[in-house]
């Protein structure tokens, strides 16, 4: 679908119910230079770049006015789970965030932005907005980078709300375990069909291959990179239309009147399929925190691996004529190894 059939005059996608809280990097560019611009925040803002050891990068570069936060402020090993809640809250009021603040997220690899949207909407912060595309959007059209660190701004007395103000967003272990089966419940798997079939866990930290049984293949990337989401985006690294995501999503079980469960190895891809879930304004949707790290340590927890010659025709079908057949589940003993 070409970018003018969901995209308006000032950037923001017609295609989505929640089109404010994804900005076009011209948009971002018009609320950085102080320029009068469409749907702008209706109090105090703060535009967040979010990496995992990218400090050196940002200093070298970075979008006017952007303030570095790591993802290791708000996950941690060895799982890379939220941060106790605690510290999630005063981080956020440590940027000078409430819940009223309007956020403003990129990073060099959206997911790492996505992981912070995310756990930002299940604290409560209720203007969370993510560039579409990322600092690659920004670059692209050459617009203007700063070097160094900005002037600190002031942080923020309190939150404002109750903390979390959606808890339902972020689910662990134990409640994953307790919905698993109920007809209502979809929990879809965001990662490569090399992970979903257990021929790769996909990260040097993760020993065991396989995936959640019973979960439906939500996709993630079209290769085996961990930090792809190349199915869910076009050639320039932004979303795709809401159709068809909704499409590719529905082919294989997973659907808005459901609770979908969003997963990946250890969140940041999950976060992603959730946010534009969000965005695209399905209403009951969580990601499980831990993801196929957490839930492949418990030799308690069902699980299936499907990697064999049938399974690589399958995917084969599968890529070519788009969507259509169901990946069976079958359990297999726990813990799985080559």
């Amino acid at each position: 679908m070409n970018k003018t059939d969901t995209t308006d005059a000032s950037g923001f996608r017609k295609d989505l119910p929640r089109w404010r809280q994804l900005v076009s990097a011209q948009w971002l560019a018009g609320l950085t230079a102080g320029a009068a611009i469409v749907a702008p925040p209706a109090h105090d803002w703060r535009l967040l770049e979010i990496g995992f050891d990218g400090i050196s990068a940002y200093l070298q570069a970075h979008i006017p006015s952007a303030r570095y936060v790591d993802t290791t402020a708000f996950e941690c090993a060895p799982l890379w789970n939220k941060v106790e809640d605690s510290a999630l809250v005063d981080l956020l009021l440590r940027c000078g965030i409430r819940h009223d603040t309007t956020v403003v997220l990129y990073a060099r690899n959206p997911v790492a932005a996505a992981r912070a949207a995310h756990l930002m909407l299940y604290a409560g912060v209720e203007d969370v907005r993510l560039l579409d595309g990322g600092y690659a959007a920004w670059t692209g059209l050459h617009l203007p980078l700063e070097q160094g660190l900005p002037p600190p701004l002031p942080a923020a007395q309190a939150f404002g709300i109750d903390f979390p103000a959606h808890p339902e967003y972020l689910l662990d272990m134990r409640q994953v375990r307790s919905r698993i089966g109920q007809p209502d419940v979809c929990l879809a798997s965001i990662r490569t069909w090399a992970e979903f079939i257990g021929k790769t866990s996909g990260y040097s930290y993760i020993q065991e291959k396989g995936d959640i049984a019973g979960a439906r293949w939500g996709r993630s990337g079209s290769d085996d990179d961990v930090n792809s989401m190349s199915a869910f985006h076009d050639a320039q690294g932004r979303m795709k239309a809401a159709s068809i995501i909704s499409r590719m999503w529905e082919a294989e079980g997973i659907r808005r009147d459901q609770h979908a469960i969003f997963y990946c190895g250890t969140g940041w891809r999950a976060s992603l399929a959730f946010f534009y879930a969000w965005l695209m304004n399905w209403e009951r949707i969580s990601v499980f925190d831990g993801g196929w790290h957490e839930w492949s340590r418990d030799p308690s927890n069902p699980v299936v691996r499907r990697v064999n010659a049938s399974f690589e025709r399958f995917r084969t079908t599968l890529e070519d004529a788009p969507l259509g057949s169901r990946v069976p589940c079958s359990l297999i003993p726990h813990p799985v190894r080559d």
